[in-house]
């Protein structure tokens, strides 16, 4: 996902508020499920390959750009400006900060498709993967969840010199999702602990199907305080884990030119056969790129379930969680937790609040 580029307007990561004190020590969370499990090679290698294919005849891919800003409750803050000013803040994983705005707007603002969504499928060929037996028993491993309902296939492409923010995905909770509520919320929702039993577990899938040069996947699998493990993408390959509660990024993609294009949210990247693709806004070419310069990966989710009951739970909407609630329980753990005193802040504050007593991010590895 594109987090940046949004700047806070406070000084640190949530400002200050009044009525506050000192927050205590980082505290790992226990309820996070830190298993992944490999897959290489993943498929055979004509399924593989076909994939590569599969990419091209798609036809062109939009930018994922950060979604619109929030209202109400965290509003003119940007979805996800939990891991947007924690980026701007530390520049990444590897402390690689960028003083140009066009250039870390740029950065991050990746190419993005969906194959398939549910029963519908819009990259035709793409339904043996959608059911793969590996990847579903693989999700049963990680969970240890029986009932595995793949959800959605997604493609991601990083031209050179792009990279992925450190994050943890949106998880959904039965009355909580990114459709209808605020993105960073959810992700609070999940960090704190205090609503696990409404969390529906997804299982996510991110394979690759070409040797990159940079752009390795970092993830941490032991937590925030371990080192990250940095993988090498390389050809027909997959990685399946808890992506809700693993922090991971992409690092930058080699670069292969002195500067970066100034991308655009409506700008696309189009195939132009034989490897190479270009970018363009509307009828204007703005740069070009040859396949192996890139970064392509294919990304699935499953919903994991521990039985049928559990399964027509989330289905029936019965005994869903409220956002109402959620802030409510919220506030009140703050309080306990010393770091708020008398009534409620405002939305704004509130939300830097929320996310800097509960996100808690992995230092830079040159920290």
């Amino acid at each position: 996902m594109s987090f940046l580029p949004w700047h806070s307007t406070r000084s640190g990561p949530a400002g200050t508020v009044s009525g506050r004190v000192p927050k205590p020590p980082i505290v790992m969370q226990p309820h996070f499920v830190r298993r992944h499990v490999e897959l290489d090679p993943f498929l055979p290698e004509g399924q593989a390959r076909g994939l590569v294919e599969l990419c091209e005849a798609f036809g062109s891919y939009g930018m994922y750009s950060e979604e619109g800003l929030n209202e109400g409750i965290g509003e003119g803050l940007p979805q996800r400006f939990d891991a947007a000013f924690n980026f701007v803040r530390t520049g990444g994983r590897l402390g690689q900060r960028d003083t140009d705005f066009t250039t870390l707007l740029a950065r991050t603002n990746y190419f993005r498709e969906t194959y398939a969504y549910g029963d519908e499928v819009f990259a035709p060929g793409i339904e043996p993967l959608v059911r793969n037996e590996r990847l579903i028993d693989a999700a049963k491993q990680v969970f240890d969840r029986p009932l595995v309902q793949p959800a959605i296939v997604y493609a991601n492409i990083l031209l050179p010199g792009q990279e992925l923010a450190v994050h943890t995905d949106v998880p959904e909770f039965r009355g909580l999702n990114r459709k209808l509520h605020p993105e960073w919320l959810i992700v609070v929702a999940h960090h704190c602990g205090l609503f696990d039993e409404y969390r529906l577990p997804i299982a996510t899938s991110v394979s690759w199907y070409q040797d990159t040069n940079g752009g390795e996947f970092a993830f941490y699998p032991d937590g925030i305080q371990a080192p990250a493990v940095a993988y090498d993408v390389h050809f027909n390959t997959a990685l399946v884990m808890d992506t809700d509660s693993v922090f991971h990024g992409v690092d930058r993609v080699a670069e292969t030119a002195s500067s970066m294009p100034a991308f655009l949210p409506r700008m696309r990247l189009h195939p132009q056969g034989g490897g190479a693709w270009v970018v363009r806004d509307g009828e204007i070419e703005i740069a070009r790129y040859r396949w192996e310069e890139m970064r392509f990966s294919v990304s699935w989710k499953a919903y994991c379930f521990r039985d049928e009951d559990e399964r027509d739970a989330w289905r029936s909407g019965n005994k869903d969680l409220s956002v109402d609630r959620v802030l409510d329980t919220l506030c009140d753990d703050l309080r306990q937790r010393g770091r708020l005193a008398g009534g409620r802040p405002s939305n704004r504050d509130l939300a830097e609040l929320l996310v800097d007593e509960y996100v808690k991010f992995p230092a830079p590895a040159d920290a």
